[in-house]
């Protein structure tokens, strides 16, 4: 690799810089848009041309834990209902994202990675008066694993899944 005058250690790119998707909808102009075939009347009814980075996996799972009204705080209080405390581990957390990344559905997905995880747990518990929690790993989600369930004294309790086919 060639060096710099003066910092030969310097590394210099080859000339070639690659871009991402999101970096080069930074750069929109109008009359790009007009290049790309949107009418002029449209594109003079455009206030601003804005672009959003795509959402990484430390922001799903903020999405999931930090809003006053987040997917996780809410199924929770579903639990709480029954008298049952739900608990995510963080790696449960982070294969939530990840999935939803897998599946390109964004935040939108979310919930119902969640759902499709606790259905068959949110349909038992009610019937059962010896769980007191309910915890999802990430194997739960990644395997659709059972979850674990734990009684009053922390001791694990055996339980089959219903079939729902």
């Amino acid at each position: 690799m060639r060096g710099r005058i003066g910092f030969p250690a310097a590394q210099v790119p080859d000339g070639k810089k690659t871009w991402s998707e999101s970096d080069l909808l930074r750069h929109v102009s109008p009359d790009d848009l007009l290049k790309f075939g949107l009418i002029p009347e449209f594109v003079g009814r455009l206030p601003m041309a804005v672009s959003v980075d795509p959402l990484d996996k430390d922001d799903l799972v903020r999405i999931l834990t930090e809003p006053r009204n987040a997917i996780v705080k809410q199924f929770e209080r579903l639990f709480a209902l029954d008298g049952v405390e739900l608990v995510f581990t963080e790696e449960a957390l982070a294969t939530v994202a990840e999935e939803a990344i897998k599946l390109e559905t964004g935040a939108r997905g979310l919930r119902t990675i969640i759902e499709q995880t606790l259905l068959d747990v949110m349909f038992e518990i009610p019937s059962r008066r010896d769980v007191r929690k309910c915890v999802i790993s990430d194997d739960t989600i990644a395997n659709k694993s059972q979850p674990l369930l734990l009684t009053q004294t922390e001791r694990p309790i055996e339980w089959q899944w219903r079939d729902t086919a």
